[in-house]
């Protein structure tokens, strides 16, 4: 009985220091960054912005963020140094709703306070009108919140401690880099138009045409709740907010769906109550003919090339695209027009599906 008892204790003790040595590790290497910034020398794989962003905002060094859905993506930080003096930390969330940016933006201001000179964040006119409380993914509240007592779930892990610590220390050569983080996997040969409409499918058309004020009551209640209460706040930090340049096969789906009146009367709305804030700016490019009329520009009809991304951030320097009070109408008629005018038709003028006939058949 003595034996199995010493047995016992013996497996339980090494089992506890197991568990101890598990959890040690994740603090020592913080895979997630929720205790200190990065280790200099571990090749640190960040790959999940539900996870992982929380504590990117709360202990990396930043002047800056970078917020948005998969629009930001392909954005690289250090153009925000090299052009402003900024230095930025990109928090994307793919498919990102106004509540997933004030999630995050909690942590960014907690964090830095008045060291946030710059916010730079897309503003995604297909999710502005969600739910006030509506999140892409549930969010991981021991990680966003700072309650010690639940970093338990984090510490012993499975996950953390086998692909975010082992993996990488077993194929360093996959460690992220940290000025593109979350960039897509499309190289750039799968920026073309063939790729782009292979895989682009026209919504069908509606009957009725949607009401011209559809969205607003929802998009003003996520401007009350998720987003203006940060630029009250933060009188100090500049925000820079931009319409992502989807294809022209957006609108392409946004005329058939008959939705182009309250897409347009949604898009004024905002941006008159944005521009009601001295700190913030807003840029349009939505109707930026040279991008959006150019599928070579694009890996699918919404998501664009880095070099898209670059002109971006040049034109938060120089002010090119730049929407203020005087020019929104024309701004948003021009987008209009563009919208109801351009000949789709020609856009499958002289191309053909690559993909063999039996596929083609499925819905392709």
């Amino acid at each position: 009985m003595k034996s199995c008892r010493k047995w016992l204790a013996g497996f339980l003790a090494l089992v506890l220091a197991g568990l101890l040595a598990a959890g040690a590790l994740v603090v020592w290497v913080d895979p997630f960054f929720q205790y200190h910034k990065p280790l200099s020398r571990f090749p640190y794989l960040v790959d999940n912005q539900v996870n992982q962003n929380p504590g990117l905002a709360k202990n990396m060094d930043y002047e800056g963020v970078l917020l948005g859905s998969s629009m930001t993506a392909s954005f690289n930080t250090d153009w925000f140094e090299e052009k402003m003096g900024i230095k930025t930390q990109k928090l994307s969330y793919n498919g990102s709703y106004p509540k997933d940016l004030a999630n995050i933006m909690d942590l960014v201001f907690s964090a830095k306070g008045d060291g946030v000179k710059a916010v730079f964040m897309a503003v995604d006119q297909g999710t502005l009108s969600g739910g006030v409380e509506e999140t892409k993914f549930p969010i991981t509240d021991y990680l966003y919140d700072d309650n010690p007592l639940n970093d338990v779930q984090y510490l012993f892990n499975k996950e953390v401690l086998l692909d975010y610590i082992l993996r990488p220390l077993a194929d360093p050569k996959d460690r992220s880099d940290w000025s593109v983080l979350y960039r897509p996997w499309w190289t750039d040969e799968y920026y073309n138009k063939t790729n782009v409409l292979m895989y682009y499918e026209p919504a069908p058309e509606a009957e009725a045409s949607m009401d011209k004020a559809y969205f607003l009551d929802a998009v003003e209640k996520n401007l009350e709740q998720n987003l203006c209460p940060y630029f009250e706040a933060h009188p100090e930090t500049e925000f820079y907010l931009f319409y992502p340049p989807y294809s022209i096969l957006y609108w392409n789906d946004v005329v058939r769906r008959k939705e182009l009146d309250a897409v347009t009367e949604e898009l004024v709305y905002t941006t008159r109550r944005l521009l009601s804030y001295d700190n913030v700016r807003v840029f349009c490019f939505l109707g930026v003919e040279e991008i959006v009329c150019n599928l070579n520009n694009y890996a699918d009809y919404i998501h664009y090339h880095e070099d898209t991304c670059r002109y971006i951030t040049d034109c938060f320097v120089s002010g090119q695209q730049e929407v203020t009070q005087e020019n929104c109408e024309e701004v948003f008629e021009a987008l209009k027009e563009l919208a109801l005018t351009y000949d789709y038709e020609s856009i499958w003028e002289d191309w053909q599906d690559p993909r063999p006939r039996f596929y083609q058949g499925q819905g392709g």
